[in-house]
Parts: structure tokens; sequence; C-alpha cells
């Protein structure tokens, strides 16, 4: 049985045939393999290498441009980025009136017509994504709800726009790499000079990870150490799980979020 939710997300269209080769300048990811039936995950990024935004980019159904996936509160700005950066390219940007659903579950053998279904490329077994007119009521799934999805969101180590994913998010210790989100043999990308610098000339000394959470704790609370050493901010929790962002020469204890415990998940 599927299950899955409304994922509140807008698509983007950009037209033309120019339309992959300019997205292939700008995002973290290699989007050569993005075809109707298959995603590619990316961030686009400030050229100081913080995060604006990220999204999944999939071929247009009719082969004539590409589709970006992304959340519905950041698609008007990140629409409004990509046109600075179109100049004088002749690359159309319009909304793609297609409805988007997350779906999780034994897929069936053929999806119905007028449903387009991708694997989430994020990690083997996240679920699928669907597009169409109300998807998740054409294909029958169960509605779950949004603690569900952050409960499987934390099991994956997966960030979330405006919760994990702030404007002061290096991509790489949000996952990215884990993510299938970047790509360092691709070229160059707004912000790469960053990124590459982070993966080859640094350690990184802070970064999401998945925790235990004993007790309640709101997300955004400041995690400390036994010694009151601050030590992150813990994130979405659910079901005793949370992702938190962690510095990681003070996390190899328990740590508090207020007067919950937190530990170090497996």
């Amino acid at each position: 049985m599927l299950r899955g939710i409304e994922a509140g997300r807008r698509v983007i269209r950009l037209g033309g045939p120019e339309a992959r080769e300019f997205l292939q300048d700008l995002v973290t990811n290699d989007v050569g393999p993005a075809t109707g039936d298959r995603a590619v995950y990316a961030a686009l990024l400030t050229p100081q290498g913080k995060y604006l935004a990220d999204f999944f980019v999939l071929e247009d159904a009719a082969g004539e441009g590409m589709l970006v996936d992304a959340a519905a509160e950041q698609a008007q700005g990140l629409a409004q980025r990509l046109a600075l950066y179109r100049l004088r390219r002749k690359i159309p940007i319009e909304d793609a009136g297609l409805s988007v659903a997350v779906v999780w579950g034994e897929a069936p053998e053929a999806w119905p017509e007028g449903v387009r279904a991708v694997e989430d490329p994020r990690a083997e077994g996240l679920g699928w994504r669907l597009y169409g007119e109300a998807p998740l009521a054409a294909v029958g799934a169960e509605a779950a709800d949004a603690a569900e999805w952050d409960a499987r969101r934390v099991a994956f180590g997966v960030p979330e726009a405006g919760v994990e994913l702030t404007p002061e998010t290096y991509v790489l210790e949000a996952g990215f790499e884990r993510l299938n989100g970047v790509d360092f043999r691709k070229g160059c990308f707004v912000g790469q000079e960053i990124v590459a610098r982070m993966k080859h000339k640094s350690e990184l000394r802070k970064g999401l990870v998945r925790v235990r959470v004993e007790g309640e704790a709101e997300p955004g609370t400041a995690l400390e150490t036994a010694e009151g050493k601050a030590a992150g901010t813990l994130y979405t929790v659910a079901g005793g799980e949370g992702l938190a962002h962690l510095r990681f020469d003070r996390a190899k204890g328990p740590l508090t979020a207020g007067a919950a415990r937190v530990t170090l998940a497996e």
C-alpha cells in the first residue's frame, strides 16, 4: 500500500533547447542525467557558497525544456534568480502548472496515465515523487500526515528547506554529497570554489546528523555539552529521533536541548 503527502511544491518550467546547459552552469549537480523518468537533486548557491534553494530537476515531458521542482515558498525567488542569470538567452521561465506528491511503500506495476513518477534521488528507498493533476488521489495512495513524513525524513537524514536548510547553510555540512546533490566533476557552478575548498582542503568540523532525543524539545533549541558549551542546534524531532547540526568535536558525549537528552544515533 502506498502512503504519501501533498508536497507543498511548485514546478517551474524552463523552456527551449538551452535550458539544460543553462542549469548545468549554475547548480551544484550534473543535470545531464535528468530525463522525464529520472530526477536529479541539486541546489543553487550564493557566490559565497551558501544555500539559496534546493530542488529536483527533470526533463519536460515534451522534451522541450527542463522542470525544476522547488519548495512553494522558494519558487518565486528561485525563478527570479534564474531570470537574472538568464541574461539574453531565450529561455522562458514559467509555472508548469503541476501538482507534486511524495509517496512511499509498494509501487504499482505501472503508474496511472497522467502521472509521472520518479524515484527520489536523495536516498534509495526514500520513495517516489509524483507529478500531475491531483497525483496522490490518482495513484490511490493513503494520505499520511506531516509528522509521518518528518519521521521518514529523519530516518533517512534528509534536511528540509526552511528548517535544516537556511541562508547560513553550507551544503556539504547539510549532507548534500551523501544525498547525491553535488557533483565535483561537472565543472563550475555558482559557489563552486567554496564547496570544492571545503571538500578537498579541509575536514568538516560541523554537520547535520541523526540523533536520539529523550524528552521534549522544540525545533531550533540550542544543544549544549555536559559542561555547558555550545554544541549546535536541534531541528526536526519525530518519534524519538531528530536531525541536529553539530560541532563534531563537542558531540562525543550526551548533549542537552533544554530539558531533553540528546545522543548520536547509531
